[in-house]
């Protein structure tokens, strides 16, 4: 207000703002826990620090390898080259990884994991073939990504041989042009895996003239047409139901899967 005095003001001052909050004392008692409390928390991480760092008791001693079909558990130690003797929290479980995937395209993925206190874990999958390329009088493995991992001497059983059968002139070398050998290899792969279990078993080959002109030679001499990848378990299932129907035919069609066609007897 505009008639107020000084000492009016103050009297309100003191009246709005009230009593000072109250000020936490300690008292020795509760001093010296505190401080008895920061010393152990002191010597506990120091300890914790030393433990993981400094003693003997967690250092690396053994490599355990689980989940390998046709690699070894030595050959996957030795690419792994786990650092013995480091200190276990230390050790790169990245790193490890990477030298697997470098050093053994036959593994898919890997768990590195520590086991405390001594051990690293290697959990191996490794990567299952689902065609096979000829080259040189063995056999290149490649898997349902495409990805060619390995060289056999024996072809494994089971698996279908892949033939690139793209012809360098005509309507079959703008394919390979526009797809590339790459390509028209995952399609393969992508027809592989939609082959239905019945037929799979027998099926001995596929062979790629072109993007769209895939087909299977089954062991008994018996052929399929299957055209592109596109539509593949639509396929399968017409096929299936082809040769139910047809048991005698020598030839099935199932690139055009709703309109299916079967011949020879």
């Amino acid at each position: 207000m505009a008639g107020s005095t000084t000492a009016e003001r103050g009297e309100r001052e003191r009246e709005w703002s009230g009593p000072p909050p109250p000020v936490r004392r300690f008292g020795r008692r509760q001093v010296r826990r505190i401080i008895a409390s920061a010393v152990v928390l002191s010597f506990l991480g120091s300890g914790t620090f030393w433990l993981l760092y400094g003693s003997d008791l967690v250092r690396v001693e053994r490599v355990s390898v689980s989940g390998t079909r046709e690699l070894t558990p030595a050959q996957v130690r030795e690419a792994a080259d786990v650092p013995l003797g480091e200190q276990l929290v230390s050790v790169d479980t990245d790193a490890i990884e990477a030298r697997l995937a470098s050093r053994l395209p036959r593994i898919d993925t890997v768990d590195v994991s520590r086991s405390w206190p001594h051990g690293i874990t290697l959990k191996v999958t490794e990567r299952t073939a689902v065609l096979l390329v000829h080259k040189g009088g063995k056999f290149v493995e490649v898997d349902d990504e495409g990805v060619r991992f390995a060289t056999v001497s024996k072809a494994p059983k089971g698996v279908p041989a892949l033939e690139l059968a793209v012809s360098r002139t005509g309507s079959a070398a703008a394919s390979l042009r526009r797809f590339g050998e790459d390509r028209l290899t995952r399609e393969a792969v992508r027809v592989a895996g939609a082959i239905p279990a019945s037929v799979a078993h027998v099926t001995r080959g596929v062979k790629v003239r072109s993007y769209d002109d895939i087909s299977l030679e089954l062991a008994d001499g018996r052929t399929v047409d299957w055209g592109s990848s596109e539509k593949g378990a639509e396929k399968g299932r017409t096929l299936t139901a082809l040769m139910k129907a047809e048991p005698g035919a020598r030839h099935f069609d199932v690139s055009v899967p709703t309109a299916p066609a079967s011949a020879g007897s």
